[in-house]
């Protein structure tokens, strides 16, 4: 609504001030940023209104002209060159927008990377600690992958770690994240979830991944550490580590183990361990 609101008033100094006096920039601005903070449709449709707008300015401010195409011609020309300055703004903004996709997410897997994932942890302690909501994140690495490529090659290996990933984003909330943190290891963030949500969501995860990898004949099973905060810990990386010491805890009791913690800041800090089979 700005862009189309500046760009009437373009119109309308353009009009007062004649058409000795050149304006074509001025229309080019509000329509790139009609075209950036919107999409290309709109920056199109501002184009056309802006090109009609330049056109009427003209005509009422007593311009003359030889022929009476010549305004017909101008504001095709104007609006040819709208129309390239919204085109290479929306592919310059869809660029971007993907690169910032690729420095966020993991090439292979298409989970978040692991500095992406600490940005979203940061958000979520700095919402516990205003709004006292709990949050949990998981840990976990698969057992037996190394044996896994080592016997099938990296190629199987990747496929294993793609429908890990695949088999999680169908379970979880738009609101969770998955992050592969490297090699074989991820991490899962679930917002305002407490210990008991975490327990029984943990617990049906493993289950839909083991019945996918058993699907596929893959000798894998899952560790995980599940924290559960009340308070935020003093740093991400406190958090990330507590998690994964709670994940290798799990895998040196047995493997395709998840072991749940809860942490309360300064007051307590109690666990305890369940193994799934």
């Amino acid at each position: 609504m700005s862009g189309f609101t500046l760009l009437g008033l373009v119109g309308v100094i353009d009009f007062l001030t004649g058409y000795e006096y050149s304006f074509s920039v001025f229309y080019v601005l509000p329509i790139a940023l009609i075209a950036w903070a919107s999409n290309q449709r709109l920056g199109f449709l501002a184009s056309l209104i802006g090109a009609v707008i330049w056109l009427i300015a003209e005509l009422m401010s007593g311009r003359s002209y030889a022929h009476h195409s010549s305004p017909i011609w101008n504001t095709l020309i104007r609006s040819s060159l709208f129309f390239t300055v919204v085109i290479l703004l929306t592919k310059i903004k869809m660029l971007m927008q993907r690169e910032r996709e690729l420095a966020r997410t993991d090439y292979l897997t298409s989970a978040v990377n692991s500095r992406y994932f600490k940005e979203i942890a940061q958000l979520e302690m700095y919402r516990i600690q205003r709004y006292q909501r709990p949050f949990t994140i998981v840990y976990f690495d698969l057992d037996n992958f190394k044996e896994v490529n080592d016997q099938f090659g990296h190629f199987v290996g990747d496929q294993v770690l793609q429908t890990v990933v695949s088999t999680i984003k169908k379970r979880i909330r738009k609101t969770d994240t998955i992050a592969r943190m490297g090699g074989d290891e991820f991490v899962l963030l679930f917002p305002e979830t407490n210990d008991k949500a975490a327990k029984s969501l943990t617990t049906d995860l493993q289950g839909y991944l083991l019945t996918e990898i058993q699907r596929n004949h893959w000798s894998i099973t899952f560790s995980m550490g599940v924290l559960t905060c009340q308070a935020a810990p003093n740093s991400i990386d406190e958090l990330v580590t507590m998690a994964d010491n709670l994940m290798y805890s799990a895998k040196s009791d047995g493997k395709s183990t998840i072991k749940y913690a809860t942490y309360w800041g300064n007051r307590d800090h109690r666990e305890w361990q369940t193994c799934v089979p």
